[in-house]
């Protein structure tokens, strides 16, 4: 399997189920929406304006289309999915299997542990205990686990940066749908066509006022959600590499144990204080 297939399957052993904080927040969102249509509003149909929804959406995808490759933005859309799923990580189950194969290797069962190897679904996990077994130096096995937790920090923070840049660029289009209908209104208010100037007036605010909800409601909240997931992720890692670390290093299975222990209830609290 390729490295970049490692990546995405490294914590596919984890149960998904569905996020309700996500549920919760779109519901609010469009709770809002329709409180500003139908009760902020003198009239709901001011606020649809497809001109300026126009303006704001395809000005953000053409500058996002500029600003990076196919592939990445591809990759980003396919990870909005992740968002709206809980990942039930357990860092409890990976710490279980290091100390057993510490155990393992602290009593030279070479055999034991290369048949656990085979049973095992966490690729990050199992290329760690297979670089001990074939005595990697533990500088080499440290390096080579850093640059796999690297590797999936950068292509999960490119995956959010294009959602943070969006929410930068609806923004601008919004204030350029203004401007627009500014430039328009003093073209032909010599004319003095009410209905060209309604038009063009509706244009101007209502740009800023899509850019300003897609920004805030839509496009930053996902970044910020995709953000939190790969910390996550990270935390975890971080924990076999750690525990990886130390079977190399020869150290006991019991401060192996105290060691890992220390890390899951240090994550566990992280987990309380986020909820």
């Amino acid at each position: 399997m390729k490295k970049s297939n490692l990546l995405n399957h490294t914590f596919q052993n984890t149960k998904k189920k569905l996020n309700y904080s996500t549920g919760l927040g779109f519901l609010c969102g469009i709770v809002l929406c329709l409180f500003i249509g139908l009760y902020a509003a003198n009239d709901s149909k001011s606020f649809m304006n497809w001109t300026g929804l126009f303006i704001v959406i395809v000005g953000t995808i053409a500058s996002v289309l500029l600003s990076y490759p196919l592939r990445d933005i591809i990759n980003g859309l396919k990870s909005v999915k992740l968002i709206f799923l809980y990942e039930s990580l357990n860092p409890q189950h990976e710490a279980d299997e290091i100390i057993n194969v510490s155990k393992m290797w602290f009593t030279r069962n070479f055999l034991a542990i290369e048949n656990i190897i085979d049973t095992i679904n966490n690729p990050y996990l199992k290329t760690g205990f297979q670089l001990v077994v074939d005595q990697t130096p533990v500088d080499d096995i440290l390096s080579l686990l850093k640059w796999r937790i690297a590797r999936l920090k950068a292509k999960e923070k490119a995956e959010a940066n294009i959602f943070h840049s969006m929410a930068a660029f609806a923004p601008a289009f919004g204030m350029l749908g203004t401007l627009i209908g500014l430039i328009n209104m003093l073209q032909i208010i010599d004319m003095r066509d009410i209905g060209a100037i309604t038009f063009n007036m509706g244009v101007s605010l209502i740009t800023t006022f899509y850019g300003l909800i897609l920004a805030n409601l839509v496009f930053t909240p996902i970044a910020i959600k995709l953000e939190r997931r790969t910390e996550h992720r990270v935390m975890i890692m971080s924990m076999v590499m750690e525990g990886i670390t130390l079977i190399a290093d020869n150290r006991s299975p019991s401060f192996v144990r105290e060691t890992l222990k220390s890390f899951i209830a240090h994550y566990d609290n992280e987990l309380k204080i986020d909820e």
